[in-house]
């Protein structure tokens, strides 16, 4: 889980801004452990540096800001290799999340392009998110056998009405709209205006910056959608939010249906109840808590890896998940995801933010 995180993230800093770059355009900027270590110091760094005023967050390359974790690096030790190193990148990972979340100065994200699972967590915490008309943002977790992580239960949680649970049960993408409506980022900038945001970052207050740049989002499409949305997925059980999607007479709803029907059944399930929760955990602290949980137990299943197989290493798309249906997913096999870690916690709601940071 770890690489060369000195070329892999890069650090400077630009007048009064200091930059962060993921530099591994070639994976998507798919974040690996030394990339999580080296934000994690750059942020150490900066935080009684008065020279640093913000915190610029972007991705190498035109395809992507970040596509996730290094999930083949997770497959390896999903089959075979060691669990406990993984476990390791976890616990820093989301630590570095919840860091960035209370991090005392504004922290701006650039989240252009791919932004994947990891990707949302060291961006979507941020005070300052920012789409683009090549934004794409998801938590595809369900389909590759795991529950969304990094944070990712807490911030769909909280979008409007049940539009997080739509994208989390579906792991479908939202556009530069979508992703302002669910509360996944705050302003539109056109691609091609980011170097000048950059730019003016460097040399003036944030809101003076974003004042000359941001510019109102092309439609969206799930504002339109919201009423199937909201009365299928407030259903308690995901059998039967699929009975009301495929009984709407919505085209759109049939076709989440058919998507949610292909995830891995446990991971459906886990991601509902996880969701669910998360509402009532109150701060992010307490859903990373939640989270890490969900995640250990899911690398001890065998539908992660699976799931990495066929969508990542063999891309046969066929994965063959175990069990293979909604109705054989036992309670205790979805209980099991939540079982307490003892020694293993990871503990940050242990303490106040205000304590912690």
């Amino acid at each position: 889980m770890t690489g060369n995180a000195v070329d892999e993230v890069l650090v400077q800093r630009e007048g009064r801004a200091g930059l962060i770059v993921l530099n591994r355009p070639a994976a998507l900027n798919a974040l690996t452990h030394g990339m999580v270590r080296r934000i994690s110091e750059a942020l150490d760094s900066w935080e009684e540096d008065e020279r640093v005023e913000t915190v610029v967050v972007t991705g190498a390359g035109e395809r992507a800001f970040c596509a996730g974790g290094d999930i083949v690096a997770i497959h390896r030790a999903a089959t075979g290799g060691d669990p406990g190193a993984v476990e390791e990148f976890w616990r820093d990972e989301y630590r570095l999340n919840a860091r960035i979340a209370r991090y005392s100065k504004p922290y701006v994200a650039l989240m252009s392009g791919i932004v994947m699972g990891g990707g949302v967590g060291v961006s979507a915490h941020g005070r300052v998110r920012i789409v683009t008309e090549t934004t794409r943002i998801a938590m595809p977790e369900a389909g590759i056998g795991f529950v969304p992580d990094v944070g990712g239960t807490y911030l769909l949680a909280l979008a409007p009405g049940e539009l997080g649970t739509h994208l989390a049960l579906t792991a479908g993408s939202v556009g530069a709209a979508d992703a302002l409506l669910c509360g996944l980022g705050d302003h539109f900038v056109p691609a091609e205006r980011l170097a000048a945001l950059l730019d003016d970052l460097a040399e003036l207050p944030v809101h003076d910056a974003l004042e000359r740049h941001v510019q109102p989002a092309p439609a969206g499409v799930l504002e339109g959608q919201r009423a199937w949305i909201d009365g299928c997925y407030a259903a308690g059980a995901v059998e039967e939010i699929l009975g009301r999607l495929r009984e709407s007479g919505e085209p759109e709803a049939k076709k989440a249906a058919d998507r949610i029907a292909a995830n891995s059944p446990a991971a459906v399930k886990a991601t509902l109840a996880a969701l669910r929760r998360a509402r009532a955990l109150g701060p992010l602290e307490a859903v990373l808590d939640q989270e890490y949980r969900t995640s250990c137990a899911a690398l001890a299943t065998a539908d992660l890896a699976e799931g990495i197989r066929a969508q990542v290493i063999d891309k046969d798309r066929s994965p063959r998940w175990s069990p293979a249906t909604l109705g054989a997913v036992e309670p205790a096999a979805v209980a099991r995801y939540f079982a307490p870690l003892g020694e293993r916690e990871l503990g940050l709601a242990a303490t106040t933010p205000l304590e912690r940071w």
